[in-house]
């Protein structure tokens, strides 16, 4: 709990009366190891801080050497498919942990009424909507802009704690390219 404070804090001073009721609305959810939370064709009904764990985002194929990995979330950031929750219409896509996770939940209709009720949750939810957004562009420009290899090298320098717990497979679908060719940069580097 006194992690998501911290994160908040750094966006803006909550009172404690708004406190107490943001975190009247949390649940805390553990999740174990490769578990999946969201399906595609569900409905996103909560956005998540992530207390401890690793999230994979992905779209599953009938083949899941196939499956598209785009996304990964991690200790002491929001995950959501927000798409959903935001327009309340089905995910195409899934979240899955790969580690034991621990995440701090609020529903869709909770986060609501945190919006209408406290001063400050329209600025927090705008502040991590924003945050959110510039997370996304950035993964959008470096896929543009980068070549695998700057990308490879990117994520491990913002993330070096990720050789231990992801997967190559779901390393070389973020950075958009095959398993060979992922090993061959390995090589390389």
């Amino acid at each position: 709990m006194q992690q998501i404070k911290a994160h908040l804090d750094q966006i803006a001073d909550i009172s404690n009366e708004d406190w107490d009721f943001f975190i009247s609305k949390l649940q805390r959810r553990e999740i174990p190891k490769k578990s999946v939370f969201l399906k595609v064709n569900e409905i996103e009904n909560h956005i998540s801080f992530i207390e401890s764990g690793v999230v994979r985002l992905y779209i599953p194929k009938e083949n899941p050497d196939k499956e598209i990995t785009f996304g990964f979330s991690f200790k002491d950031q929001f995950v959501s498919a927000y798409d959903s929750f935001l327009t309340r219409t089905p995910s195409a896509y899934q979240l899955q942990v790969l580690t034991d996770t621990t995440i701090w939940s609020i529903t869709y209709d909770d986060l609501q009424l945190v919006y209408k009720t406290t001063q400050i949750g329209n600025l927090i939810g705008r502040l991590t909507a924003e945050r959110l957004f510039l997370i996304k562009s950035k993964r959008e420009q470096n896929l543009l802009n980068l070549s695998a290899e700057e990308r490879y090298v990117n994520l491990f320098k913002e993330r070096p704690e990720l050789l231990k717990v992801i997967p190559l497979k779901y390393i070389s679908s973020y950075i958009g390219v095959t398993s060979q060719a992922l090993s061959r940069i390995r090589k390389r580097l």
